[in-house]
Parts: C-alpha cells; sequence; structure tokens
C-alpha cells in the first residue's frame, strides 16, 4: 500500500496543480493511477470533495441532476433549489439549467472544491447530458473544478473547451497536449483540414472539391471535434425541424456522399456510435492550434511567446466563416476565446519589450475580433496615449461610445475616467 502511495504522489501533485484553474479535469481514460487517485481524493484532502457515482439510471440529465441533488443535499440542505426551481418552471431550454445548476454549485461551497463525477460513462448515450455540460462550462463558478472519471471519453467538444482554457486533461502526471481523442492512425492516405476560413480538405495534397453539396463537408467537421457522436446527434444539429426517420434518411445520403468525396469511409460505426476513421492520418489546424495553446500556458517567456504565435498565426479566419449554423457559432466563439488569448499575451510581451506599435496593432487585431472587449479599447487608448497619438486615442474612444449608443448602453466608467484623464 505504501509503494503505490509513492507512485501516486507525483500524479496526485499534478492533480492538485490543475484542479486550482476551475472547470472541467479530465481523467483520461489511458490513466493507469485514475481510480487509486479518486480513491485516494476521498480521503482527507486540504480542500473540499464532493462525490457522485452514476448510476445504471443515469441515463438522461433529469435522472443525473436529481441523482447529485439528493446526494449533495445530505451535506448541504439547500442544494438544488435552483434547479428545482427552473423545472417547476417548465422550461426545456438547457442553457438555462445550466446556469440554475451552477447556482447550486456556488452555494454548495464558498472556497475551493472539487466535484468528483465517477463512472461517468454510464451516460454516455444520453445527448441531453452531453449538451448540458458544454453550457455549464461556460458558468461554472470560479471555485468549481468538476472532475470526470470515465473509461470513455465523455462525448462533449473537448477540443473547443480546452481551447478557451476551461479543461484540462489528465493522463496521470501528464497533461494530454495533443491526439485529445487518443487515436492512432496507421495508415495512408493523409488528409490536411483547415477549419479556420471556410473549410478546406486535401487527400495527398490534392483539393477535395466533389462534395455534392454543403452538408457532406460540415457533416465532416461536425465530426472532428468530438470523440464520438450519434445518430440523433447529428440529426438534431442538422435537421432539427424533419421527422425523425426523415432525418435519418438525409443523414445516411449525406454519409454516403461525405464517404464518396474522400473515396474512402470517414464515418465507423462502432458499438451505437460514429467516429472518425482513427486509420486516416490527418493534419488539422485546429488541433495544432489547441496543442500550441496548452503548451503557450505551459512555458513562460520567450518559449510561450513562440507558442503563442505559432497559435496566432495559425488563426487565419473564424472557424467556418460564413456559415451560421447554432453548433458552428459556438465552436467559432470558443476558438475566438483562444485566439483572443494568444493577441492579448503576445501584446503584453511586446509592451515588455516597450514595442508599443507592435503591441498596439496586435490589441487592433483582437478588437476586430471582438468589440465588446472594453479592457482591450482601453488598452489602445493608452498605448494611442504612450504613443503621442492622443487625438487617436479620443477618436477611439468616441468611436466606441457611438457604438455603445445603438445598443443603448454607456461606457464603463472606467473607460470614461480613461478618457477624462486624456483629455486633461
Amino acid at each position: 500500500m505504501s509503494r503505490l502511495l509513492e507512485l501516486l504522489e507525483p500524479v496526485q501533485a499534478q492533480f492538485d496543480h490543475y484542479r486550482q484553474r476551475g472547470g472541467f479535469l479530465l481523467l483520461h481514460p489511458r490513466s493507469k493511477y485514475r481510480s487509486v487517485l479518486v480513491a485516494n481524493l476521498l480521503r482527507d484532502q486540504p480542500y473540499p470533495v464532493f462525490y457522485y457515482a452514476l448510476g445504471t439510471d443515469d441515463v438522461h440529465l433529469s435522472a443525473l441532476l436529481r441523482g447529485i441533488t439528493q446526494i449533495l443535499s445530505a451535506q448541504h440542505p439547500l442544494f438544488g433549489r435552483h434547479t428545482q426551481l427552473h423545472a417547476l418552471g417548465a422550461s426545456n431550454n438547457l442553457r438555462e439549467l445550466a446556469t440554475a445548476f451552477s447556482n447550486d454549485l456556488n452555494e454548495l461551497c464558498a472556497e475551493p472544491y472539487v466535484l468528483i463525477l465517477d463512472e461517468f460513462d454510464r451516460c454516455d448515450a444520453a445527448d441531453d447530458i452531453q449538451i448540458f455540460l458544454e453550457y455549464l462550462v461556460d458558468v461554472l463558478p470560479s471555485q468549481c473544478t468538476v472532475v470526470f472519471n470515465s473509461r470513455t471519453i465523455p462525448r462533449i467538444s473537448w477540443i473547443s473547451i480546452l481551447a478557451k482554457n476551461r479543461a484540462v486533461m489528465l493522463d496521470d502526471e501528464a497533461l494530454v497536449r495533443e491526439n485529445f481523442y487518443d487515436s492512432t492512425p496507421r495508415n495512408e492516405p493523409v488528409l490536411s483540414v483547415s477549419a479556420f476560413g471556410p473549410g478546406f480538405v486535401l487527400l495527398d495534397d490534392d483539393p477535395i472539391e466533389s462534395w455534392e453539396g454543403h452538408l457532406p463537408r460540415l457533416l465532416f467537421f461536425f465530426s472532428l471535434d468530438r470523440p464520438v457522436i450519434t445518430r440523433s446527434e447529428i440529426c438534431s444539429a442538422f435537421w432539427p425541424d424533419l421527422a425523425v426517420d426523415q432525418a435519418v434518411n438525409v443523414f445516411h445520403v449525406t454519409k454516403r456522399r461525405l464517404h464518396k468525396a474522400l473515396n474512402m469511409d470517414v464515418l465507423v460505426h462502432e458499438d451505437g456510435y460514429y467516429r472518425m476513421n482513427g486509420d486516416i492520418r490527418m493534419d488539422y489546424d485546429i488541433a495544432n492550434f489547441v496543442s500550441r495553446l496548452i503548451d503557450a500556458r505551459e512555458s513562460t517567456g520567450a518559449e510561450q511567446f513562440e507558442h503563442y504565435s505559432a497559435a496566432a498565426d495559425l488563426y487565419q479566419s473564424p472557424y467556418l466563416h460564413g456559415y451560421s449554423d447554432h453548433w458552428i457559432k459556438m465552436r467559432r466563439g470558443d476558438f475566438s476565446k483562444g485566439y483572443l488569448e494568444a493577441l492579448k499575451n503576445l501584446a503584453e510581451y511586446r509592451i515588455g519589450e516597450s514595442r508599443l506599435e507592435v503591441a498596439l496593432n496586435l490589441l487592433l487585431r483582437a478588437l476586430h475580433e471582438t468589440e465588446d472587449d472594453e479592457s482591450l479599447h482601453r488598452q489602445v487608448m493608452r498605448l494611442y496615449t504612450q504613443l503621442g497619438r492622443r487625438s487617436e486615442a479620443v477618436t477611439h474612444f468616441k468611436t466606441l461610445e457611438a457604438s455603445l449608443h445603438k445598443r443603448n448602453q454607456l461606457p464603463a466608467r472606467e473607460t470614461i475616467d480613461l478618457y477624462t484623464e486624456i483629455m486633461a
């Protein structure tokens, strides 16, 4: 037993390091010590640990939330009241339900804590749980880290959650930085995939152009960013207004066209799920982008600058630019957050080198991606002023003020104070 605890020490140390970030923490299914780590976490820890093991009944979201509420309310009697009030409202909006559950998690404990969801693979088939989790991660209280212990990788889009820095994957003491879904390609051909922009696929350096419409291509990109997907999940994302049998028929036609375009079985059906064919070697710009972001977060100085620069260079254009499907807009927003993280850190690095003009251009690129971050606007105004371009700082404020006015909003007090300071 003492030898096992000795082997577990570096694993526990890595876990304690990364659990402080909050968000989702996946104990990768290939981890040797994940179950031993969970058992050790249930012993005395210097931080609160809450635990729920999924049962055979947790095959849909309402059962899972009911089970978690029953267990946690024994330790915190009021836990679940926000979720129950939402249920009484009879709303089917999973985003609102995620916010209600997050409010319960926020009241569960004020200090940083861990919530372990053990045997999570029991709910693999539940589409509503996977959708709920993708909403929950964005509203999770900062003091809460949700830990997943599972024999399979949960079906959410980990690659997009990693991009916005709301999750980590741990393989015992190693942080997973690439090959997130544990595919082991063995054969040719090679697919070069670019999702930044309208979406391009090259097969052995030759562009694929015979898609027979946009749906086969979008189905390909939809499948790339998840470990596995269900047919019902695909139909709900692509043809929500069609009857089930009609949606299934269209799906099979679309899948055949996808396989025909690439001249191979791209989607493999296995154990009730569809997954990307693991034998295909693939160079995917999104995966490379996320790997670079993770490497940057784990480094400092010039090495960090190099990784953030590479990530920013990979971001040629917004994800699947030109499409407005709901799932595309969600992922586009996630990858955009990673891009903004890279630009902000690059700008800080250049400011440290007193290269203010370069930093200003980086922040203007960031504002081209998002106009809603007033802290970015303030940084731009300060840099204009430091560069002796006071009139441009004033013009920038006036443009921001006019833009907010169109949305019946006013600049934040901090922004107004900065403008007053510049005018003085």
